[in-house]
């Protein structure tokens, strides 16, 4: 088994678990196959990167994440309100339905709605994890250079 730590330029093949304090998992891969990340490829947020940093293949960890490392505090100015007339008239919009909106950027922002009351339709933009703590839960099972895939 290499001893290759991992860090930045390092392909990581690992299984990983994301919960909440109280136990209720939000992914995982430990019932699935193991995923594999390249290092700095964006596919986990940097700040949960960097607890992997310097971990090894066989290495089992779990870290409690608070939410200004992981997706941030909840913001009330993220709660939007619209009018019932601005979605199409075949929507439905009940609290917990996502919809997905464009932003200045034309980049896809989803919004949670959180209440229709009449006219009136409040959309949660915030990150549906936002405000919490999580619990980061990895076994690395290997840890190599990465460099082309032959």
């Amino acid at each position: 088994m290499k001893e290759l730590p991992i860090d930045s330029g390092t392909r990581v093949k690992l299984h990983f678990a994301l919960k909440f304090e109280d136990g209720e998992t939000v992914d995982t891969t430990f019932d699935k196959e193991p995923a594999t990340l390249e290092m700095g490829d964006e596919s986990l947020p940097e700040n949960f990167e960097a607890f992997l940093v310097g971990l090894k293949a066989g290495d089992h960890e779990t870290f409690s994440v608070p939410p200004e490392k992981a997706f941030g505090q909840h913001n009330p100015n993220n709660i939007q309100t619209f009018k019932r007339h601005e979605f199409s008239a075949d929507m439905v919009l009940e609290p917990g339905v996502v919809v997905s909106f464009a932003d200045a950027r034309q980049q896809e922002l989803p919004g949670v709605i959180k209440r229709v009351e009449g006219d009136v339709v409040d959309v949660d933009f915030n990150h549906p994890l936002a405000g919490h703590t999580l619990i980061f839960e990895v076994q690395i099972i290997d840890v190599e250079p990465a460099g082309p895939t032959h």
